[in-house]
């Protein structure tokens, strides 16, 4: 892998914040809303990214995967990871909502990556995904994705950012789960 390939891929980071963050921080693509009577989730797609938030009484969490990343606040901010490779986490907040995330990056070679766009193009559209698609300046395909599942007493979500310059797949599943959806959180 060269110089430019490495440092594209491990510019890509997770941040997790207790409270929301504002759209003005990215140029959104698509986004989709989920209401419950118990929480609502919002997803955001943009190229080479994802947000989504998850609200809960007076709780707030909200997770971002984006390339750099420098230019997003701090102040609510509980974890930043790096994407490369693979990495877990989780926190619970307060005593009713957990939220667990994995991530993983692959480095494809040129014909794996292609197979990949192709297939995960086509899940997106065949499960209504929000997604965006775009060429780079030499004409190569890249896709972010988000697809998310609406439960009882969770959201599941699974993103997917898939960038032809370095052939990366990065993929995340995140869960936001409510111990007891009949029990607000306290103010925090």
């Amino acid at each position: 892998m060269n110089g430019s390939k490495t440092t594209s891929l491990q510019a890509y980071t997770l941040l997790v914040y207790r409270k929301a963050i504002h759209p003005e921080f990215f140029q959104i693509e698509a986004r989709k809303r989920i209401e419950h009577p118990q929480y609502e989730f919002e997803g955001w797609v943009f190229k080479g990214g994802h947000a989504g938030r998850f609200q809960f009484g007076e709780l707030c969490l909200c997770e971002v995967v984006v390339e750099g990343g420098q230019n997003l606040p701090e102040k609510g901010l509980v974890t930043t990871m790096p994407c490369a490779g693979e990495r877990e986490f989780d926190e619970k907040f307060g005593e009713t909502l957990k939220y667990v995330t994995t991530l993983q990056t692959e480095t494809l070679s040129e014909h794996l990556y292609t197979g990949t766009y192709r297939e995960m193009l086509a899940h997106g559209r065949d499960r209504n995904c929000i997604m965006t698609n775009w060429n780079d300046e030499q004409g190569r395909p890249n896709l972010s994705l988000l697809d998310f599942q609406r439960y009882l007493n969770s959201v599941h979500v699974q993103g997917y950012h898939l960038r032809s310059d370095c052939g990366m797949v990065l993929r995340t599943q995140t869960m936001f789960e409510m111990s007891d959806p009949k029990k607000k959180p306290a103010r925090g």
